[in-house]
């Protein structure tokens, strides 16, 4: 499944003026990187693939239509798969793009 272009665009909307922000191919999808890192993408397999920070992965995990990034059916510490329902009204993808952005923020620049 090819990303979605329209979520694309809203997240680009959503990381605009982000200092280092870079875009690039991955994991079937198009990922928003902050100085290297990536903070939020459009997957390839709908909705988004976020990064965030293991300790917050409980909390964030037990909102609807969230559950952990899972790549050859091994979950993947540290990343979430956020299904479309969850980022339909653009506030709702703010807040999500706003995990993404911190945690990358926090990471020493690649």
């Amino acid at each position: 499944m090819a990303y979605d272009e329209r979520l694309a665009e809203r997240i680009r909307q959503a990381v605009a003026g982000e200092p280092g922000l870079s875009e690039k191919a991955m994991f079937g999808g198009l990922a928003f990187l902050v100085h290297g890192h990536l903070a939020v993408s459009a997957s390839g397999q709908g909705g988004l693939l976020l990064r965030i920070d293991p300790a917050d992965a409980p909390d964030l995990t037990s909102r609807p239509h969230v559950r952990p990034f899972e790549m050859r059916g091994r979950a993947m510490d540290g990343w979430l798969h956020v299904q479309p329902e969850a980022v339909d009204d653009d506030a709702d993808l703010q807040q999500w793009v706003d995990v993404g952005l911190a945690f990358a923020r926090s990471l020493p620049p690649k």
